[in-house]
């Protein structure tokens, strides 16, 4: 089943950080369909399958990316 959830990003310093943490996402993450981040906003919107991968997982990408993550909404 396909979910969405918001995150908080922390530690972002410009719109290049966006594109790090979208493309890791949907390049090293199984089950995410699609990321959005927003530099302005400090989110990220992810859209995922929920029987291939677990919220800490995503979160655990963002930090390997280099940003700290935290749940901020279940969409």
């Amino acid at each position: 089943m396909v979910k969405k959830i918001k995150l908080k990003i922390i530690g972002m310093h410009c719109a290049s950080c966006c594109l790090n943490i979208d493309g890791d996402l949907e390049d090293y993450v199984r089950g995410v369909k699609s990321s959005k981040t927003n530099y302005a906003k400090q989110e990220c919107e992810v859209e995922f399958d929920e029987e291939a991968v677990e919220i800490e997982q995503i979160t655990s990408q963002v930090e390997k990316t280099g940003y700290q993550a935290e749940l901020k909404k279940e969409m």
